[in-house]
């Protein structure tokens, strides 16, 4: 079963912005797919990763 994903507005900086559409391109992913992993891997480094829901 796929995640359910819940949809926000995010205000960025437009320098920053850039910047993350820069790293996506270069790793090939789209920028909500950078943000995704930068957010996901900051929370692995803090030890927070949400615990799975069993099904």
């Amino acid at each position: 079963m796929a995640t359910e994903k819940k949809s926000f507005i995010i205000r960025i900086d437009a320098d920053t912005l850039a910047a993350i559409e820069k790293w996506a391109a270069d790793e090939f992913r789209s920028i909500n797919g950078q943000i995704e992993w930068v957010l996901s891997d900051a929370l692995k480094k803090a030890k927070r990763t949400p615990k799975k829901k069993n099904d």
